[in-house]
């Protein structure tokens, strides 16, 4: 990596996450980033945003709270925050990175299309911008142990700033829950896919007896994976790196089918 990019890549640093901006994860990444010298900001929800995706709040206003001269409290979704920081609050510097989490549980497979913290990551993409999603898996029900992250998150992070970037890349990082943080390795991996759809309605009334659905998760049957996906690599304790893309084009059926509607 030369000095240059990774001077230009850290110049102006924004952090986001979807579990709030009081969050431990947010923290330990805001304190990562620091170290490479750059200026940094937080811009992340006021509460827990948990499954927002990339989705932009089109209906209700952003209402933003000013904590500190870098930090911003933001009631909206995690790539409201993306939105937001580089088109208003962060215009006149805009960030060369964006980095996002550390998620409080893991965003692998099918999480990828839901998870507020890749959504984030895929929102700086739209505006070209480098971004890095960061999750720290852990036991259902359970606290993250971040041992893992906290162990290793500079070394991926350093690693990942020295590839060559192009418009539209994303890195999704998953950090599996180890006790200690001792892993058997970092491999990069293409998504997986779960067993069976992890999302189930719980039904329930509240106290006026008006029927309300619960959404619940469920990873029990998601044993099996398919060696050499993100899946996979957690279970047996590694770190998984995935490259995503902005663009969701499948190249190959756009060829197969070119001819379909031309006479």
């Amino acid at each position: 990596m030369s000095a240059d990019q990774l001077t230009m890549l850290t110049r102006r640093i924004l952090i986001v996450n979807d579990d709030g901006v009081q969050s431990r994860g947010i923290a330990l990444l805001e304190q990562v980033a620091r170290g490479f010298g750059g200026e940094v900001f937080v811009v992340a929800p006021d509460e827990e945003r948990s499954g927002a995706g990339q989705s932009i709040s089109l209906s209700i206003p952003l209402r933003v709270r000013q904590i500190e001269a870098n930090r911003f409290a933001v009631k909206g979704s995690p790539a409201d925050c993306v939105m937001l920081a580089i088109r208003a609050l962060l215009k006149d510097k805009p960030p060369t990175l964006v980095l996002s989490g550390v998620n409080h549980g893991e965003n692998l497979a099918d999480d990828v299309a839901y998870s507020g913290t890749s959504g984030a990551a895929m929102e700086a993409a739209q505006f070209g911008i480098p971004a890095i999603a960061f999750s720290q898996v852990r036991e259902l029900g359970q606290m993250p142990n971040f041992d893992v992250a906290e162990k290793h998150i500079e070394e991926v992070l350093s690693k990942l700033l020295a590839v060559p970037w192009r418009e539209g890349l994303v890195f999704n990082v998953n950090f599996p829950a180890v006790p200690g943080g001792e892993i058997t390795g970092i491999e990069m991996v293409p998504v997986g896919r779960r067993v069976r759809r992890p999302f189930y309605p719980i039904e329930g009334k509240d106290g006026r007896n008006i029927p309300y659905y619960w959404v619940g998760v469920d990873y029990a049957h998601d044993i099996e994976a398919t060696p050499g996906t993100d899946l996979a690599s957690v279970r047996k304790r590694a770190i998984s790196v995935t490259p995503l893309r902005r663009d969701p084009t499948d190249d190959y059926m756009l060829d197969q089918l070119e001819h379909l509607f031309k006479s």
